[in-house]
C-alpha cells in the first residue's frame, strides 16, 4: 500500500513537471512567434470547452462501467486467456464508439486495472483511433468498396501485429526490472 502511494506521488510530480515544461515551451514559442498567439489561444479554448462539455458525462459513464462490469468478465473476455475472441472484441469495442480518442484512455485504464491483456488494450485504442463505422461508410462512398476493405484489412492486421509487439516489449521490460 505504501509503495502504491509513493508511486502515485512520483507520477503526480512527473505529470506536474511535464505540464510545466510544456507551458514553458509554449510561452517561449509564443514569444518567438507572436503572430500565432491568437490562433493558439482560440484552439486551446475550443479544446478546453469541448472537454468540459464531454468529460463529466464520460466520467459518469466510466464510473458506472467500473462498478457494473466485473473484473471476472473483463478477464474472461479481454484477459490473457481470451485469445482471438478477445482480439475481435477489442476491435469491435474500439470501432463502435464515436468521439475523440481522449475518451478512450480512461476506459482503457479501467480495463487494464480489471485484468485486460495489454495487447487487447492497444488494439482497443488503435481501433478507436483508426477504425470507426461512420468513417468506414464515408470511405466506402468516396473511395469505393475495394479501397475501404483493403485499408480496413491492412489496418486490422497491423494493429494486431503492433499490439502483440508492444505487449512483448512491455513484458520483456518488466522482466528486466525484476
Amino acid at each position: 500500500m505504501r509503495n502504491l502511494k509513493e508511486k502515485q506521488k512520483r507520477e503526480m510530480i512527473r505529470d506536474w513537471i511535464l505540464l510545466g515544461i510544456i507551458l514553458i515551451i509554449a510561452i517561449i514559442l509564443l514569444s518567438i512567434f507572436p503572430d500565432r498567439k491568437e490562433p493558439v489561444i482560440n484552439t486551446l479554448w475550443d479544446y478546453f470547452a469541448e472537454m468540459m462539455l464531454i468529460l463529466p458525462a464520460v466520467m459518469v459513464i466510466l464510473g458506472l462501467f467500473a462498478v457494473w462490469v466485473s473484473k471476472e468478465i473483463v478477464i474472461k473476455h479481454l484477459g490473457k486467456a481470451s485469445g482471438i475472441k478477445g482480439i475481435f472484441l477489442a476491435i469491435i469495442l474500439g470501432a463502435l464508439p464515436t468521439g475523440p480518442l481522449y475518451i478512450a484512455f480512461p476506459m482503457a485504464s479501467i480495463l487494464l486495472k480489471k485484468g485486460a491483456r495489454i495487447s487487447n488494450i492497444v488494439i482497443f485504442l488503435s481501433s478507436w483511433a483508426c477504425i470507426k463505422m461512420p468513417q468506414e461508410m464515408v470511405e466506402l462512398q468516396f473511395l469505393g468498396l475495394r479501397f475501404m476493405l483493403l485499408r480496413l484489412f491492412l489496418t486490422i492486421i497491423f494493429i494486431i501485429i503492433m499490439a502483440i509487439f508492444i505487449e512483448k516489449v512491455i513484458e520483456w521490460s518488466e522482466n528486466e526490472e525484476e
